[in-house]
């Protein structure tokens, strides 16, 4: 678990990267210590008013958690290819959250899933969609729904986690700013 302070820590750092990326300033310096240096995947979310403006993950665990928030708090801002750049005049507007993921594991059968708890993700071949826990709660979807989705991120058949796809589990801790329009 993370502490209050790091994640405190680490949402500072999101929202420092991110200006600056929009801004088109130098990335902030990343602090060392505590949660900071663990070595975990996770994904920056942003919202702007409510609507998803943004959300960009990595699952490897290849740098110090630090250093991965404020590379994915940066390129969340410009790099996500189904939305247009942040603009500056958007920033007060934007809240960010983060998934700092544990490590993934395969399951034996899609009772081991939890909505809520637990993120999938489904495979078959290069082809691979990743879905985060609150993905499902957000949406109101039952486990089959779920995995279909995560099938369709992958570009594979909806029912592709029936047929073979490997389905596999992970928990994330998540946790953001709500930040008051034009705060």
């Amino acid at each position: 678990m993370i502490s209050a302070e790091d994640r405190r820590r680490l949402l500072d750092l999101a929202r420092r990267a991110l200006e600056a990326r929009v801004r088109r300033r130098p990335p902030p310096s990343v602090d060392r210590g505590g949660a900071l240096v663990w070595p975990c995947g996770a994904f920056v979310t942003i919202h702007c008013r409510g609507e998803l403006r943004g959300c960009l993950g990595r699952v490897d665990v290849d740098a110090p958690l630090g250093e991965t928030i404020a590379h994915l708090a940066a390129v969340v801002s410009d790099s996500d290819p189904r939305f247009a750049p942040v603009s500056s005049r958007e920033l007060p507007d934007i809240d960010v959250e983060i998934s700092v993921l544990t490590p993934e594991r395969e399951v034996g059968s899609i009772d081991e899933i939890e909505i809520g708890r637990h993120g999938v993700i489904v495979e078959d071949g290069l082809r691979r969609g990743l879905l985060l826990p609150q993905v499902a709660a957000e949406h109101g979807w039952d486990r089959d729904t779920f995995l279909s989705y995560a099938c369709l991120k992958a570009a594979l058949p909806a029912d592709a986690w029936r047929r073979g796809a490997r389905i596999l589990i992970f928990e994330a801790q998540v946790f953001g700013e709500h930040r008051s329009p034009g705060a």
